[in-house]
């Protein structure tokens, strides 16, 4: 399945400079009619001209000549290999899904919690991906967990989301060697090459246990493996923890983020709202769930150019009973 989005290009460009020609043409019909109606008002009795010839072609005489310079045009526009872009879907990648299960992920600032927000546009992100790329899950906390190794089973994975639970402490870092893990874990192409792979990470906060971010981050560049950060939430997130004098504040942190995405080469966003973290990760889907092709329709230059010859030569028999 293809999908387009209509960026039209030629792939030989300088054949373009034939349209002068259809150009030249349609310039010199117009000065030869124009001289022709100087010649008649000019040496012609009008008179004599109106019982004679009492109905003048008028508008029509220049449709069947619009028609050939407009097919011509056409025909110079396929010969100039026409081509548009079309979103193909990737045939084979591994995605691994990180999604932060700390205590914090309970805060309300983002209807009506972060967790069920944030449950609810991962499951919409696994449906929106091609079928046939592998996607996994992550989950972390104090520690990282795969939930599902690289599959193409959609419903698994949507059960996993489903069932997250939430822990103490944060561990950005351990998240992504345990995604880097799965990630090598999963199948190789048909050729035995390793397929491209990225990591989308979404979080709340910052690391508080486990290796440093900027050490995974590392790996994770070492191996060629980009990570798409989402910092979820806002600055005014509180949680109510027993034992705790009054709401303790969790505020996103998203500059912490972003420096893991900026060493991997990956794209750092944000999201404060259910339906802002549902369009960062459509966005992240158009990016790496499909690869943009130039997809050849010459056929269709030359088609729609016969169609108008076509109705060119009809409309000259019907009206002067003779072909352009």
């Amino acid at each position: 399945m293809t999908t387009p989005v209509f960026a039209l290009t030629f792939v030989e460009s300088a054949r373009l400079w034939l349209l002068l020609g259809v150009a030249a043409l349609g310039i010199s019909f117009l000065i030869l009619q124009r001289r022709q109606a100087t010649y008649a008002v000019r040496f012609t009795n009008l008179s004599l001209l109106d019982s004679v010839a009492p109905k003048r072609p008028g508008y029509r005489r220049y449709v069947p000549a619009a028609l050939m310079l407009l097919a011509l045009a056409g025909m110079v526009g396929a010969f100039a290999k026409p081509a548009r872009d079309v979103r193909v879907p990737r045939e084979r990648a591994t995605i691994m899904m990180a999604i932060d299960t700390s205590l914090s992920m309970e805060a309300t600032d983002v209807a009506p919690n972060r967790l069920q927000a944030a449950q609810n546009a991962a499951k919409e992100f696994v449906r929106l991906l091609p079928p046939r790329l592998n996607v996994g899950l992550v989950t972390f906390n104090g520690t990282a967990v795969v939930k599902v190794a690289p599959t193409q089973d959609r419903e698994e994975l949507l059960a996993a989301i489903d069932q997250l639970r939430l822990g103490e402490r944060t561990a950005i870092g351990e998240a992504i060697y345990a995604s880097l893990e799965a990630i090598n874990s999963a199948p190789k192409s048909d050729d035995g090459q390793k397929v491209p792979a990225r990591i989308v990470l979404m979080s709340d906060g910052e690391t508080t246990s486990g290796r440093p971010d900027a050490q995974a981050a590392a790996a994770a560049k070492k191996a060629n493996v980009p990570v798409s950060t989402i910092a979820f939430g806002t600055a005014d997130g509180v949680i109510d923890l027993p034992g705790q004098d009054g709401p303790i504040p969790v505020p996103v942190n998203p500059a912490a983020l972003a420096k893991v995405a900026n060493a991997t080469n990956g794209t750092a966003f944000t999201a404060a709202t259910g339906n802002e973290l549902k369009r960062v990760y459509e966005d992240i889907g158009s990016s790496v769930g499909y690869t943009t092709e130039l997809k050849d329709i010459t056929g269709t230059f030359v088609g729609a150019s016969l169609l108008v010859l076509f109705v060119c030569a009809v409309s000259s028999q019907l009206w002067f009973s003779r072909l352009p």
